[in-house]
């Protein structure tokens, strides 16, 4: 069955940067080797996607159309169809003092902290007065290289 737009997808992969540093996987001895399982309360399985819904990066949503079940590829997905490139808009300021009482703790550089919107940033400034938190994504300027197995759909 050649996959179409609209049709669920359910594929093994393994998410790596051109170096060949391994960022996410869904198949356990892929994570277990490569360290990603340590401390990590997740399900290391076939992801099952809808192509053409928008829950995968685009350039992943694109490459399945066309494929079919038991097809192997490696995509090489361009920033730009990834997660962007690193954008200063996505770097906010907060007022030490303010964001001190919002935590219970000193900011600190490295820290994460996390939006009531579900938004995940890294605090990258901190002193007295100003704190810098960058909301860009961790793989945003990053080209990613995809393997990529289908194993059903329908």
């Amino acid at each position: 069955m050649t996959i179409e737009t609209g049709d669920a997808v359910s594929l093994e992969y393994v998410g790596k940067l051109p170096d060949g540093t391994v960022f996410d996987t869904s198949r356990p001895e892929v994570a277990e080797a490569e360290g990603l399982a340590e401390g990590q309360d997740r399900e290391y399985e076939p992801l099952t996607v809808e192509v053409g819904a928008g829950t995968v990066i685009e350039g992943l949503d694109e490459a399945l159309v066309g494929m079919d079940v038991g097809d192997e590829e490696s995509i090489e997905i361009p920033p730009e169809k990834a997660y962007g490139q690193p954008s200063e808009d996505r770097i906010r300021e907060h007022e030490t003092a303010q964001l001190r009482e919002i935590l219970g703790d000193d900011p600190e550089v490295g820290m994460y902290v996390q939006t009531q919107q579900g938004g995940l940033g890294e605090i990258v400034h901190a002193d007295d007065e100003i704190v810098r938190i960058d909301f860009n994504h961790q793989l945003a300027g990053e080209t990613l290289i995809f393997d990529i197995e289908i194993v059903d759909a329908n």
